[in-house]
């Protein structure tokens, strides 16, 4: 009996795979026969050490370092990741939070912030996730085939208090995927979301080891426990497979009961 989530040696790009989620999701993928993994992220030696562990698990892997936001660097990332591998079948659109230079200021209320508080979320969570789109695409268009899985949170679902501009940020790439999808449908290439809640990664670390705080956070959620990396790479994995051929266009969450999906 075949393996439906069986990648059957196709190439993945997942961007913000440097640490946390995409780590593991970049893993995922070469544990399920991933031909080969490109793992991006803005600090190289993270980059690195994580396509490291990819060619551990029998895939080829290529470090890229950047800044999503970039434009120009996308482009030739991108370009730089298809000469290598000559189409890229997977692209995943993880890198998020504020990027690289996140400000002081964006703990702030939203009505003491100014717009250079802003662009860190928008940039890196939207614009990102636009551009890397932008370059991989073509690709997927030119072959007839591809599976587009974008990385949300809750907070652009439900809302999150004191988080408005990446809940904006988040809630676009939403609309931004359905309109992907039926853009791309007739040529064989998916496009979903998955949007997650509290998750266990370097940046929620400190947090969720605060034992009063992890309780009171975890007070919203049915099933209680935080989510794990692994929570995660198992949902991409699937929409990243042949498992998922017929779904498109769609939002998943995995978020232990916080909000539900209508």
């Amino acid at each position: 009996m075949s393996d439906l989530l069986e990648l059957k040696g196709r190439t993945a790009y997942v961007t913000g795979a440097g640490q946390g989620v995409g780590r593991r999701i970049a893993l995922h993928l070469a544990e399920h026969g991933a031909g080969a993994v490109i793992v991006n992220d803005f600090r190289l030696e993270r980059a690195q050490a994580v396509a490291a562990e990819v060619e551990e698990r029998g895939s080829r892997a290529m470090a890229l370092a950047g800044d999503v936001s970039d434009y120009g660097g996308v482009r030739e990332q991108v370009a730089t990741a298809l000469s290598e591998f000559g189409g890229i079948d997977i692209l995943v659109n993880n890198a998020g939070n504020a990027g690289p230079n996140p400000t002081d200021t964006m703990s702030r209320p939203f009505w003491e912030q100014e717009p250079e508080d802003w662009n860190g979320y928008l940039a890196t969570n939207l614009y990102g996730v636009l551009n890397t789109s932008r370059f991989v695409v073509p690709s997927m268009v030119e072959q007839g085939y591809g599976r587009i899985v974008n990385m949300i949170s809750d907070a652009g679902r439900f809302g999150e208090r004191g988080r408005e501009p990446y809940s904006a940020a988040k809630a676009g790439v939403a609309g931004f995927t359905r309109s992907l999808a039926a853009s791309l449908g007739r040529y064989t290439i998916t496009a979903n979301c998955v949007s997650l809640a509290a998750t266990r990664t370097p940046r929620t670390e400190k947090q969720l080891s605060d034992e009063a705080a992890a309780k009171k956070l975890l007070a919203h959620y049915l099933i209680r426990r935080t989510g794990e990396p692994e929570d995660a790479a198992n949902l991409v994995l699937f929409l990243a497979s042949d498992a998922a051929s017929w779904m498109t266009g769609q939002t998943v969450p995995v978020n232990g009961g916080y909000s539900f999906a209508l």
